[in-house]
């Protein structure tokens, strides 16, 4: 499942594109004020859908330009009641990958989300090699000079979530959301057991222990 943030500070619009995204398949997190969404920067998302009006003193070109400095790639798609020119050239100047003016269908919003999650994550039906290992999302496989690894299914998410999030820091709490899901009643202790796992199979990984926080693929 592909996550996406939303920042939108008008309420309504922000629970009716919640509703349609989510109804296509997607999982969504939704803030309403730039401060919330900048203090959750490091969560794994898909694509990010930005307002650049936002009430406060936060606006949607700072929040991307927090997040490309933690993530090249990741998608964002501004929308704006204005309708200018600059606004447009500005934010892909700022690497954003699509521009919506409102008002706007949702359907032709989720239209777009569609369109940027199939062309960028087409790589999730390949493989990815990290070092010397081959990484095959479609039969979850992880492979070393031609053998399988063997991963359990939680170990095989873990490697997943680092391996497409390649420089980012997660919390234990992120890991525990990502993987075992937001319904999880637990210690985190859980996660430390399954990295010293992962690490065990696949001692190539350069996964760093970010003390009193959590961890970090490089």
């Amino acid at each position: 499942m592909y996550n996406i943030v939303l920042v939108e500070d008008e309420k309504d619009l922000n629970s009716l594109i919640k509703a349609y995204l989510e109804k296509e398949g997607y999982s969504v997190i939704c803030y309403d004020n730039g401060e919330d969404a900048l203090n959750n920067i490091n969560k794994p998302v898909h694509l990010w859908i930005l307002d650049i009006m936002l009430g406060g003193d936060i606006s949607g070109y700072d929040i991307i330009k927090k997040i490309r400095e933690e993530n090249t790639d990741v998608p964002v798609i501004f929308t704006s009641a204005r309708d200018k020119e600059l606004d447009k050239i500005i934010g892909l100047e700022l690497g954003s990958d699509d521009y919506i003016t409102k008002p706007y269908s949702p359907k032709e919003l989720v239209l777009r989300v569609n369109n940027i999650i199939r062309r960028v994550y087409s790589k999730d039906c390949k493989k990815i090699t990290y070092k010397d290992y081959v990484i095959d999302l479609d039969k979850r496989m992880a492979i070393l000079n031609d053998k399988d690894l063997n991963l359990t299914t939680l170990e095989f998410d873990l490697l997943c979530m680092f391996v497409t999030n390649k420089k980012r820091s997660f919390t234990r709490d992120d890991i525990l959301n990502n993987i075992w899901g937001e319904n999880y009643f637990g210690t985190d202790r859980v996660v430390d057991d399954l990295v010293r796992r992962l690490r065990k199979k696949m001692p190539e990984l350069d996964i760093n222990t970010i003390y009193g926080y959590g961890y970090r693929l490089t």
